[in-house]
C-alpha cells in the first residue's frame, strides 16, 4: 500500500496516473491526494506493525 501510494503520488505530478487510482479524481484533486497520503500512512503503519517481533521472556 505504501509503495502503491507513493507511486501515484510522484506519478501525480507528471500527470499521469495509474489505472487503479483514476476513480479518485472523480471527487477532485483534494479528495485525491487525501486517498493517497491515506495510502501512504496505512501501509507504513503495517509495514512497521508486521516487521516487530515478540521478545520471548523464558
Amino acid at each position: 500500500m505504501f509503495i502503491f501510494g507513493a507511486l501515484a503520488a510522484i506519478t501525480g505530478f507528471m500527470n499521469s496516473v495509474p489505472r487503479l487510482l483514476a476513480w479518485i479524481y472523480n471527487w477532485g484533486e483534494t479528495t485525491a491526494w487525501i486517498i493517497k497520503i491515506g495510502l501512504i500512512i496505512t501501509g507504513a503503519i503495517l509495514y512497521f506493525m508486521g516487521n516487530k517481533k515478540e521478545v520471548n521472556k523464558e
